[in-house]
């Protein structure tokens, strides 16, 4: 009985850690932008807007975030769409070695991560003249996300009835037709999930951006965040937690109505 109740109080103990090691920080970004003076330290608002109106009256720090929304949703529907139609072929499509050359791809995906590739990506973006280009850095992102796309959506293709696609051809359909209305109702909360899943990858990276985009009207809020400091180097924490405050709201608010609508999963269909 005495190992009993150690043992569930040492549980608790190490859950409650656990929580306030993530619950900490979400407390201090939502009270740091309400107070005038801001520390590292989780403290009781006074609840001011100065901190707002500063990042307001800040040149490049609402802009960055509309280049964020630029990028996020060209390279989620860039990806949706692309990441659809080749899962869709490769699910209903046997072609010799088809499994493999999909795994392969993933484990490349993997391996070769951005950080690694950016010395030839750089050089191609400098070959197709995509530098300081919006669009060529939406290209760039969604040719690094589409593999593991194609690997998660493949799944909700093998699981429709192609009894479904096959009552739509009797009646005439053409393949786009049976895509459009047949298979993308079933694999939608599927494609939610890609779209939010992509839309939360582009928001948040920091590298490709900063490498890519040299105009300081072009980059994202991921690196503005990265020159909101004082003069003398230091962290300006009040602009700081108001901005990422701002930062964080739309993917937030994106999750949840998806998560509400469709739901989140990794695998999917019609359950037969």
């Amino acid at each position: 009985m005495t190992r009993f109740v150690l043992g569930r109080i040492g549980f608790s103990t190490l859950i409650a850690v656990l929580l306030a090691f993530f619950t900490i920080p979400l407390l201090w970004l939502v009270t740091a932008p309400f107070t005038s003076d801001p520390s590292y330290e989780v403290k009781v608002p006074d609840f001011t807007w100065d901190n707002f109106q500063a990042v307001v009256e800040h040149p490049y720090a609402l802009p960055s975030l509309y280049n964020s929304l630029i990028l996020s949703v060209g390279t989620a529907v860039l990806v949706v769409l692309l990441a659809a139609l080749a899962a869709y072929a490769l699910s209903r499509v046997r072609l010799p070695g088809r499994d493999a050359l999909l795994y392969a791809l993933l484990l490349l995906s993997s391996i070769i991560t951005g950080t690694a590739a950016m010395v030839p990506l750089f050089q191609l973006a400098v070959e197709l003249n995509l530098i300081d280009s919006q669009l060529g850095l939406i290209l760039i992102l969604t040719g690094g996300l589409l593999p593991a796309a194609i690997f998660m959506l493949k799944d909700f293709m093998d699981s429709t009835p192609k009894s479904y696609e096959e009552s739509a051809r009797v009646f005439g359909a053409s393949p786009l037709q049976i895509v459009r209305h047949v298979v993308v109702p079933v694999v939608r909360p599927g494609l939610a999930t890609i779209a939010v899943w992509s839309l939360a990858n582009v928001w948040g990276n920091f590298l490709m951006p900063y490498l890519l985009l040299s105009d300081v009207e072009k980059q994202p809020a991921a690196v503005i965040t990265y020159t909101l400091y004082t003069e003398g180097g230091q962290a300006n924490l009040s602009m700081l937690s108001t901005f990422g405050l701002l930062y964080s709201i739309p993917v937030v608010l994106m999750y949840l109505f998806v998560s509400k609508k469709y739901g989140f999963r990794f695998h999917g269909g019609i359950k037969r």
